[in-house]
């Protein structure tokens, strides 16, 4: 940490760059930027405003001159914190970076600035009949540069894929304020995927101040059902029922009895107060395929168990389908004032033995565990209830947290989906990786941030150091 004469006059750098009121560092003013969606929590030492990427340049160069660490900032959406500042470092945030460039309907591409909210650039190409796929639950307040930074995915990510199958390319600055860019405009493009490397990189690698999308076609009919079930397992049932009959849904979610009791807490969403669980299944494309499949789905859903069946093909009936499921989250307050929420992935034929860990883990730790999550892709969202202000509560989530992790490594699943590894799964990462795993890993962050002050900190246990480059990597290799 530098000394505060040294800090103040680091301060002065970034006002001559973006401005004096471009710069926040006063600490009641702080308190708004020490949290994400994540239970972790660090004050900034300040936070940048820039306008331009020349100006994330300077900025970044600066504080790469002092060895004060830096971290992308979006809206703060993210669930592993992500976004939460190192010790002694500050944040770029970017509201003022917030355009939608270019639109470019012959090719079916947008050009975008990090602060773009996703669903801003949704609605605005949707004018011209396109769509932005990607559609995380937040997207009503999470940027496309935090998108970026952590791969998000969201509910019609089953069949369109997450945010690195519809990112082109990018404009990118590194820790020493460079600038450079990855992709093209092209779909397809020569040389070594840095594109798909930097996407999910958690803002170690640098920071996208430019981002190339790909929009897709609005699709000619869309139909969404609402499958009641009596408890989780027969719901999990229809989950692989419906994928063994080769139908890929756009969209495949799953909201269990707790947390349906808390939709209805707040809301009438529609769902029984008695529900076990309820499955949301959205299919997309021509008309008549999705007349045909649709017909499929609705049979599985009765033949494994459903109470009751609805469907919906006009806008407003299947916005008010999904209500429930968008709201969920910030429903779970009607029942406890915090949330830990873990994002495990386990193959779909594990769910119900998952879920019913995860009841058991609940009762041990005494914890309320809601669960709603990505069922077609077996992308898990065990949410703890809890409440920070008992004494000891903290610690007992977080150790409840990673049993549930556990879990999910040991049915062959992995720690994320699509919150990523942050500071909240990271000492978790030796479930899954060795540390010659995590070494390589370390290597390649080396690559672009070789003194890795650009969200020091995330992802890798602390310790882990990169393999030396004398020392063999592979079994025979001859020393």
């Amino acid at each position: 940490m530098a000394s505060e004469m040294e800090f103040s006059v680091f301060l002065k750098g970034l006002q001559r760059i973006v401005g004096e009121q471009n710069v926040v560092y006063h600490s009641d003013d702080l308190l708004v930027f020490e949290y994400d969606g994540s239970i972790d929590r660090r004050v900034p030492e300040a936070v940048v405003f820039p306008s331009n990427t020349r100006e994330v340049s300077e900025v970044i160069s600066l504080a790469y001159s002092v060895g004060i660490p830096v971290v992308g900032r979006g809206t703060g959406t993210g669930l592993s914190g992500g976004s939460v500042a190192p010790p002694g470092g500050i944040q770029i945030a970017f509201p003022r970076m917030n355009n939608i460039l270019e639109v470019d309907t012959d090719n079916q591409i947008a050009l975008v600035e990090p602060g773009v909210i996703n669903l801003h650039l949704d609605t605005r190409v949707r004018k011209d009949n396109l769509r932005y796929a990607p559609d995380p639950s937040s997207q009503k307040a999470c940027s496309l540069g935090g998108n970026i930074a952590e791969n998000s995915g969201g509910p019609h990510c089953l069949a369109y894929g997450t945010t690195t199958n519809h990112v082109l390319g990018m404009e990118v600055v590194l820790e020493d304020g460079s600038i450079v860019n990855l992709g093209s405009l092209a779909r397809e493009t020569i040389g070594y995927d840095l594109r798909g490397v930097f996407t999910g990189s958690e803002g170690t690698f640098g920071i996208a101040t430019k981002i190339a999308v790909r929009l897709l076609p609005v699709p000619e009919a869309v139909r969404t059902f609402l499958g009641i079930f009596p408890n989780v397992e027969s719901a999990c049932t229809a989950v692989s029922a419906i994928i063994e009959h080769g139908i890929v849904p756009a969209a495949l979610e799953m909201i269990d009895a707790l947390t349906i009791q808390a939709v209805q807490n707040v809301s009438d969403a529609g769902y029984p107060d008695d529900a076990g669980a309820v499955l949301l299944i959205e299919l997309e494309g021509l008309n008549d395929e999705i007349i045909e499949i649709g017909h499929e789905v609705e049979a599985a859903l009765w033949d494994t168990g459903a109470t009751q069946v609805r469907t919906a093909e006009a806008a407003e009936e299947r916005q008010k389908l999904w209500a429930g499921r968008n709201g969920a989250l910030g429903a779970l307050g009607s029942v406890a004032p915090n949330y830990f929420l873990v994002d495990g992935v386990v193959p779909r034929t594990q769910l119900a033995r998952v879920l019913g860990e995860v009841t058991k883990i609940s009762n041990k730790y005494d914890i309320p565990i809601a669960n709603v999550f990505h069922a077609g892709d077996g992308n898990l969202h065990p949410c703890l209830l809890f409440d920070e202000r008992q004494a000891g509560m903290l610690e007992r989530v977080m150790e409840a947290g990673t049993a549930v992790l556990q879990v999910c490594v040991d049915a062959g699943g992995t720690l994320t989906g699509e919150h990523g590894v942050g500071l909240e799964k990271k000492e978790q990462m030796p479930l899954v990786y060795s540390d010659e795993d995590m070494a390589a890993m370390v290597m390649v962050r080396d690559a672009f941030a070789p003194n890795n002050t650009l969200n020091p900190g995330k992802i890798f246990p602390d310790g882990v150091k990169s393999i030396p480059q004398s020392q063999p990597t592979f079994p025979g290799m001859p020393a």
